[in-house]
């Protein structure tokens, strides 16, 4: 394989690349997909066009109403952001059981998006924040919702002389957040299904509001309207989160049919759905 490493000195001379070489060009920021990729044979491509160095892409901060974050940010970082601890903790707690240790330290927030693999842990979290996703090129700018980035399993809505550069956020301050993900085992594991989650109530204990999405058991990103809308207005008991994760586990099945796995998955997405919200009891 005859292939060019090249790593642009600023975002300006990246977009300048992409414009003329976009079609042979594979991006690499942390690398983690693209070098097992790369070994396995499965990617041929002319150049690698490396943006982790790029200061552009990196940090997460607060911008008038919004929370951005890097697109380079690196899963760690997310892990210890005190931003995301007060106004996104889904995403930060997404991070705690990403791969391993090494991995985390160079994996990046762009990088799982852009691989589009139903089980990327911080794309639920991401889809609850109302994320939307910019992408850039030398043409300017698009932002897309976060659920419109996959347009199925491993795609991209990404065009070939686009790079993602950050992720707006909604920040939010909630009664309760959480992410939780079933895998083979506990750690270095990917996802056969994950969930995010945040609910405000009001004084009496009733949920004022409550946004859901649910990963990895459904080709695309999806948020679970029927589930908020089924939740929210009343007062959290055991009953009614059975309730609940029947619907979603119907819903889910809806989306995907019947297939082998759902065997499993129906009672470990109602079983998920219980576990995470008990505390809200």
């Amino acid at each position: 394989m005859n292939m060019n490493y090249v790593r642009p000195r600023d975002l300006a001379e990246a977009f300048a690349f992409l414009a003329e070489n976009g079609r042979d060009t594979t991006i690499i920021a942390g690398g983690t997909d693209v070098m097992v990729d790369l070994r396995s044979g499965e990617l041929d491509t002319r150049f690698l066009l490396d943006i982790s160095r790029l200061d552009e892409l990196k940090g997460i901060r607060l911008e008038g109403e919004n929370l951005v974050v890097g697109a380079t940010t690196t899963l760690s970082d997310i892990y210890h952001s005190e931003l995301l601890t007060q106004y996104a903790p889904a995403l930060q707690k997404s991070a705690y059981n990403f791969a391993s240790t090494q991995i985390r330290n160079v994996a990046t927030i762009g990088g799982n998006v852009a691989h589009c693999s139903p089980c990327g842990d911080t794309v639920p979290p991401l889809v609850i924040h109302e994320t939307k996703v910019v992408f850039s090129g030398k043409k300017g700018e698009r932002r897309i919702p976060i659920e419109e980035v996959a347009t199925g399993p491993y795609r991209c809505f990404l065009e070939k002389d686009e790079i993602i550069t950050a992720f707006i956020l909604k920040p939010v301050e909630a009664d309760f957040a959480d992410f939780q993900k079933i895998g083979r085992r506990k750690d270095l594991a990917i996802s056969r299904l994950s969930m995010a989650v945040m609910v405000d109530r009001d004084s009496d204990g009733i949920i004022s509001s409550m946004k859901f999405s649910l990963g990895a058991c459904t080709p695309t990103p999806h948020r679970m309207t029927a589930v908020e809308e089924f939740m929210t207005g009343k007062k959290v008991t055991c009953e009614l989160l059975f309730e609940g994760g029947k619907l979603l586990a119907e819903k889910m099945i809806e989306i995907t049919g019947r297939r082998p796995s759902i065997i499993y998955k129906e009672p470990a997405v109602q079983g998920l759905f219980v576990r995470m919200l008990y505390p809200v009891v």
